[in-house]
């Protein structure tokens, strides 16, 4: 195989488009606003159905994945990196699942999907900040982000210094044999 499955390659990108719309609303838009804010009640809607949206997208994509054709590893010349790479895309993984457990344990345990969507009303409880799945939703979005610009560098990389035709790999067309 020289590409990946269609559905793999859709998934990636929707998945991705997801998960970068969701860290901008949270870091640059919800982390900013007081939860005294009525409008950060208004803000959260959009990314609580998000996370959701993104936490069964990963279910999919991982049931693809584990069960589909794919191509062979993309290689660098270096063992390591290429061990790190392959790492990498475990970890994406991970953290997505993560952010989408923290975001509910968040959500569930503050009462959110009711203030959000209107059956309880009322505002954001103030201490939902310090709950430990909110910090662990903090740090995991930090890491995510990291990973995402180290996801993109290393894409670049492959495609612009290695041409290797790493792009080729996630993007639709048939998917030749070797």
């Amino acid at each position: 195989m020289t590409r990946y499955h269609p559905l793999l390659v859709a998934l990636h990108w929707l998945m991705g488009i997801c998960i970068l719309m969701s860290l901008i609303a949270g870091k640059a838009v919800l982390e900013h606003m007081p939860n005294s804010n009525p409008d950060k009640v208004y803000a959260l809607g959009p990314h609580l159905v998000l996370g959701i949206v993104i936490g069964v997208l990963l279910v999919v994509r991982l049931t693809i994945r584990l069960t589909t054709e794919k191509p062979p590893r993309a290689e660098t010349g270096n063992s390591l990196l290429d061990r790190i790479g392959a790492a990498t895309h475990w970890f994406f993984y991970i953290l997505v699942a993560v952010m989408v457990l923290s975001g509910l344990g968040t959500a569930f345990s503050n009462g959110l999907f009711g203030i959000v969507f209107g059956e309880a009303g009322g505002p954001i409880p103030e201490g939902i900040s310090s709950g430990v799945p909110r910090t662990v939703h903090g740090i995991a979005s930090t890491l995510l982000a990291a990973l995402l610009l180290l996801h993109v560098a290393a894409a670049l990389w492959h495609q612009f210094w290695l041409k290797d035709g790493l792009f080729r790999r996630m993007w639709f067309g048939k998917r030749a044999k070797g």
